[in-house]
């Protein structure tokens, strides 16, 4: 027992539970008529759960005799519902029995965003005028003009709309704003921060556009090594890329070019101790992104070892190598139209051993590679493997992987998915049937004469014959 507690007016109870857990899910922030749900979960079953807001004298009550969780929701999110929250329980059985009250937690209403805009929208001139609006889809709200992390006096509107201007502008006016707006009645409705937007002061003075002309195309600059070079791309509003170069030129690498990096390009430069002091943006290029198709990649090399004849039960490997990691290797044997086998290798180059090598594995073989979203290489050369002299039935025609590289074993044709085996090959023997098939049918003749006759004339008649 922790004693008698007199906080939230219920004088003679005991706190003797553990405070509650609360949490609002799908989260704290929740836009206008969206739905939640305040989650309260105690340390003991049976209990009954108390919701209390802040400011709000009424209750929200759940009983829970089984669990020992409890969920209020809230169908339909009004202004009335953000504010703080704390919730509590006690038993079932006895009244007088509470847990202490959880930790509070604040649900915040979120308006949308606000839509912000500059002019002129190209940039101001030093000493020229700008006017920033920031408008909204309330009215009766308090607008506030962000710049990088510095906060502008509030502009208290009776209508929905917002504006900021300057007359005079100098180079600290220079750089990214956005606005926001919260309600002046529920400190706890707040509005998302609109895009931004990033005003340009250029020139020397209202007459002049820019200090700088616009870098040629091939990105270089000629006796400035203080300027810091960004990127742009057409439709692309995102902060650019930046380079800060060590000669007069920027270079922009596009490690894995995808489509998306497809577009019209062009740059711009500004000295590092001016950053919103910008110059014209150079001439625009065009990058167009192509497909791969099949074939794409160069053919690999193939080889075998030890040489191109071996004797039937020998062991022989083919080899199949290119400078590029992260390929699956595929193995073709003249004839068929599927692979054989397939490996992953941890490097540039794969291995296919055959080990007792049978006849049928006599003949030309091929291979290729494939990366990942199945782009193929073109076939490589052919080889040619000779198995050389008499030797028993075959117990295979594929050869197999290599065990220590291999992630799949022997495949048959056509079965494959994605560039990999679906099912393993059954394995069988197909040696020379005919002479089986002749003692099985002397036999048979032999049984039948024995029942005719006997055994003796049977085969003296067989043998005259």
């Amino acid at each position: 027992m922790d004693g008698l507690n007199s906080g939230g007016g219920r004088w003679g109870l005991w706190h003797e539970f553990l405070k509650p857990t609360i949490s609002v899910s799908p989260s704290r922030v929740v836009a206008l008529g969206g739905s939640v749900t305040i989650h309260c979960e105690g340390r003991q079953r049976s209990m009954e759960f108390f919701l209390r807001k802040a400011g709000r004298p009424n209750r929200q009550v759940r009983t829970v005799p089984d669990g020992t969780v409890a969920e209020f929701p809230i169908a339909s999110v009004g202004q009335e519902d953000g504010g703080s929250y704390t919730c509590d329980y006690r038993s079932i059985a006895d009244h007088n029995r509470w847990s202490y009250p959880s930790d509070p937690v604040n649900m915040i209403l979120s308006y949308p965003k606000p839509s912000i805009s500059l002019s002129p929208s190209g940039g101001v001139s030093l000493g020229g005028a700008v006017t920033v609006r920031c408008w909204g889809q309330h009215q009766g709200v308090q607008f506030v003009l962000n710049k990088e992390r510095r906060h502008f006096p509030p502009a208290d509107l009776d209508g929905s709309e917002a504006v900021f201007s300057s007359s005079n502008v100098h180079q600290d006016l220079g750089g990214s704003y956005s606005c926001s707006y919260h309600s002046r009645s529920e400190p706890f409705a707040v509005s998302y921060p609109s895009d931004p937007v990033e005003l340009v002061v250029r020139g020397e003075g209202p007459a002049s556009a820019s200090p700088f002309p616009a870098p040629p195309p091939s990105q270089t600059l000629t006796g400035r090594r203080d300027v810091r070079f960004f990127l742009h791309k057409a439709g692309d509003l995102n902060p650019q890329q930046h380079v800060d170069p060590a000669g007069d030129g920027a270079e922009f690498r596009i490690t894995t070019v995808s489509r998306q990096h497809g577009g019209n390009y062009s740059c711009s430069y500004r000295p590092q101790s001016e950053p919103f002091i910008s110059s014209q943006p150079s001439d625009t290029i065009e990058l167009v992104v192509g497909q791969l198709r099949e074939g794409s990649y160069p053919k690999p090399s193939i080889s075998v070892s030890p040489g191109g004849v071996i004797p039937v039960g020998g062991n022989i490997t083919i080899r199949c190598q290119y400078q590029l990691l992260g390929m699956t290797f595929l193995l073709y044997k003249a004839g068929d139209v599927e692979y054989l086998n397939y490996t992953d290798p941890a490097g540039s180059e794969a291995e296919f051993p055959i080990t007792s090598a049978r006849r049928e594995h006599g003949g030309n073989y091929t291979c290729r590679y494939h990366n990942k979203s199945g782009i193929y290489s073109e076939h490589s050369d052919r080889v040619q493997i000779i198995v050389a002299g008499e030797g028993p039935s075959p117990e295979s025609r594929l050869p197999a992987s290599h065990p220590a590289r291999a992630q799949g074993v022997s495949v048959s044709p056509g079965a494959q998915q994605m560039g990999r085996p679906a099912q393993p090959v059954k394995v069988g023997w197909r040696g020379d049937i005919s002479a089986l098939w002749s003692a099985v049918l002397l036999l048979l003749v032999a049984f039948v004469c024995f029942r005719k006759t006997r055994a003796s004339e049977c085969l003296a008649q067989r043998g005259k014959g």
